[in-house]
């Protein structure tokens, strides 16, 4: 993996909202401003929980994913193969479509009991608000290491997500959809005050926790430091980053793509870590994008770029 080049003449990050502006952090000569910072907070505002956000206590050495509903999701848990199911319920009112006969043949071809319940019996079981008659029981998906993630893969140039504080499961589900479509090299999670993969979240990424490398970390400020040390450089999105996503030079460098949470944008010491702050410019009058939304402009203006550069 290439190193980082060095440090030019780089300004204060401009902070959140009333927040003073912060000073000493290195950045980048990474190009012409897009000036005036456009006003799009990253992130929706609505934490509220509802069905199926998981609120039982999760072992802290797992990401969760054991409990797998919809239709896309379960083919997809079967498809990979890479962990172990327990059974698989389909409700006994659900129309035959080529998506449960293969749900049905790869059960089979594995040897994993499939049960036709009633739609009654599905609803209990259920923890997301709309399983599509499709109830999968599977082992829990288990983080890598940080140090596992950041290992050089051939040739590839990293494209890392990194996720400060996501607390919606529809949100996190959404983006790591997009992410494993993007072809991320590996998304980034906080072990503490974030959400993990909740049936919700299992459910809105289609299938891609089976394929994405996900790493669970204690601290996304130490993280960041690791992938600076990797040669990785480390871009945070936010509504009141100076420089526009579409001017960002980094993008054809080993990245990381640092997203935060609902309503609040980035941390400050995430904040403080990041070599870029850019935003996503705006037209119209709402103030904001909720983060699975920004996470898919920024990810394919990555790579955009990258496929220019090629």
């Amino acid at each position: 993996m290439s190193g980082r080049p060095g440090h030019q003449g780089r300004t204060p990050a401009q902070g959140r909202g009333a927040q003073k502006k912060t000073s000493g952090s290195r950045r980048p000569n990474t190009g012409p401003s897009s000036g005036k910072s456009q006003s799009n907070r990253v992130g929706s505002g609505s934490n509220r929980p509802s069905r199926g956000q998981g609120t039982s206590k999760r072992r802290s050495d797992d990401l969760g994913a054991d409990h797998v509903e919809g239709r896309q999701a379960v083919r997809e848990l079967l498809r990979a193969g890479k962990r172990r199911v327990q059974e698989v319920l389909v409700g006994e009112e659900v129309n035959d479509s080529a998506i449960i006969a293969e749900i049905n043949d790869l059960a089979t071809d594995r040897r994993i009991p499939v049960k036709q319940v009633s739609r009654r019996r599905l609803d209990e079981r259920a923890l997301s608000e709309a399983h599509q008659g499709v109830i999968a029981f599977a082992e829990p998906i288990k983080p890598l290491g940080i140090e596992e993630l950041l290992k050089p893969r051939g040739s590839e140039v990293p494209l890392l997500i990194v996720l400060d504080g996501v607390t919606d499961p529809g949100n996190l589900g959404a983006v790591l959809r997009t992410a494993e479509v993007a072809g991320a090299s590996g998304v980034v999670l906080p072990r503490h005050r974030a959400v993990r993969l909740t049936p919700s979240a299992v459910k809105a990424a289609a299938g891609a926790v089976e394929y994405l490398r996900i790493a669970l970390v204690g601290g996304l400020p130490a993280a960041l430091a690791q992938m600076k040390e990797s040669g990785i450089w480390t871009v945070g999105l936010d509504g009141d980053g100076t420089d526009s996503v579409q001017n960002l030079q980094l993008a054809t460098k080993p990245l990381a793509l640092v997203l935060g949470a609902e309503g609040q944008g980035l941390s400050h010491l995430v904040r403080q870590r990041c070599d870029q702050v850019v935003s996503i410019p705006q037209k119209g009058r709402v103030q904001s994008l909720n983060v699975a939304a920004a996470a898919a402009i920024a990810m394919y203006e990555v790579r955009r770029r990258r496929d220019l550069d090629a």
